[in-house]
């Protein structure tokens, strides 16, 4: 773990303990109401379901967490309770709730667990302290609703910025792609969140906590449409990908090939900062690259197409082409897989990318220690024409970057190390 991980966690632990030994000082507050949000936040987060490795989705519980920090009434009665119990409650409700996940062995990470401690302690210090000083007396109506959609907007400006800079320091991606991934996400089921948060807590300052069940209930139904959709890309991607394993089944290509070579170039594109749309279509296009084989009556020995003539390079990309677009999937991919044999500066950079880890891919297969180097410097002699010198550079600093943990190169049979192409677990996430 690197230095600002540590950082950033020892901080969310810190505020933590503070923020425990508060509450165990003075006493637990409105019992009733944390009882009632710490039972909404734990549902919320055992209905968490996994985004990608490294990151999870429980917009019930963010949304419960929120709308207790800006909690100011109950049913007309002004609550007493402090951003220290705010903080206490939302945590000890986290942790009940990712019981079941741990006992599963979906254990929650520590990011989530920080960024959830940081995000509602940060506004429930911007909101708890004032309004039990009653600044926020005179406020009414329109004011207060506006007040609260402001703090719970910027809550979750600094929520995207802490994600953001959490998934830089762990996986070394650029920080400028990932903020305006999660920024993007803000748009979607983030401003569900808020909108949630703000409204129960209105709901509950008016008619009491019989609102909290009332108010969730739409988002509840978003997040199940939300999962539905996750569902249904992933099984778009698994037929993608078995599409891809006909040229492996076929005997066209080495098994793993396709998977390997997507893994990679995957990596290649977060490292180049491409997001979202950009990335499905590498993945997709970098799994069928090789799908134009299956057109040719002798196949290529090995499957190794990166060293063919230009010429028979092209007919093979335009024939997989044709292949991909009889299949319905996005043109997009049929683009990138038909123009990966172009010349170089005539590409686009999904099609770069995957020219340049196929070739690598390929002159890395059963060689032995020094495969990889070679490859390379391969690949960089090849700069003048074939490849893109940025795509070869960053092939090489993500092969030489150090991964967290679980993302280790791995070794093949008898604890022989594989080749640094082979896919870690984890890196083929997106889409």
């Amino acid at each position: 773990m690197t230095a600002p991980l540590r950082l950033v966690h020892g901080a969310a632990a810190l505020v933590a303990a503070g923020c425990l030994a508060l509450t165990l000082a003075s006493g637990l507050r409105e019992g009733g109401v944390a009882l009632a949000f710490g039972v909404l936040i734990a549902v919320g987060e055992l209905t968490r379901w996994g985004a990608a490795p490294g990151r999870q989705a429980a917009p019930l519980g963010a949304a419960g967490s929120l709308s207790y920090a800006l909690l100011g009434a109950d049913a007309g009665r002004p609550t007493q309770h402090g951003a220290a119990q705010v903080v206490t409650v939302v945590l000890t409700a986290a942790l009940l709730g990712a019981v079941p996940h741990i006992w599963s062995g979906r254990t929650p990470t520590r990011d989530h667990l920080a960024r959830r401690v940081l995000t509602v302690g940060f506004a429930a210090v911007c909101f708890q302290p004032l309004y039990n000083r009653g600044v926020f007396d005179s406020w009414d109506g329109p004011a207060y609703a506006l007040l609260l959609v402001a703090l719970l907007s910027l809550s979750a400006l600094c929520d995207a910025v802490l994600a953001a800079a959490l998934a830089h320091f762990r996986t070394r991606w650029p920080f400028g792609p990932l903020l305006r991934e999660e920024l993007h996400g803000l748009l979607g089921i983030g401003s569900a969140v808020c909108a949630t948060g703000a409204v129960m807590a209105l709901g509950v300052a008016v008619a009491g906590l019989w609102a909290l069940p009332v108010f969730c209930l739409p988002l509840l139904l978003t997040q199940l449409s939300v999962r539905r959709h996750a569902a249904v890309r992933a099984t778009y991607r698994q037929t993608i990908a078995s599409l891809a394993r006909a040229t492996e089944i076929a005997g066209y290509t080495p098994a793993g090939h396709a998977h390997r070579v997507a893994a990679l170039s995957l990596a290649v594109g977060r490292d180049l900062g491409l997001t979202g749309p950009e990335l499905t279509v590498l993945e997709y296009a970098a799994l069928m690259h090789d799908i134009g084989q299956l057109s040719l009556v002798d196949p290529v020995p090995a499957g190794a197409t990166a060293d063919l003539p230009d010429e028979e390079q092209r007919r093979i990309a335009l024939l997989g082409g044709a292949v991909v677009r009889q299949t319905g999937v996005d043109a997009a991919v049929a683009v990138v897989v038909e123009r990966q044999a172009d010349p170089c500066r005539e590409q686009p950079v999904a099609a770069r990318i995957v020219r340049a880890v196929n070739a690598y891919e390929e002159k890395t297969r059963g060689t032995g220690p020094e495969g990889p180097l070679r490859a390379l410097e391969e690949l960089r002699l090849g700069t003048a024409g074939d490849y893109a010198p940025e795509i070869v550079e960053s092939l090489a600093r993500v092969l030489t970057q150090p991964r967290g943990r679980g993302e280790s190169v791995p070794t093949g049979g008898g604890g022989r190390r594989a080749a640094l192409s082979d896919p870690v677990r984890g890196w083929v996430t997106h889409g």
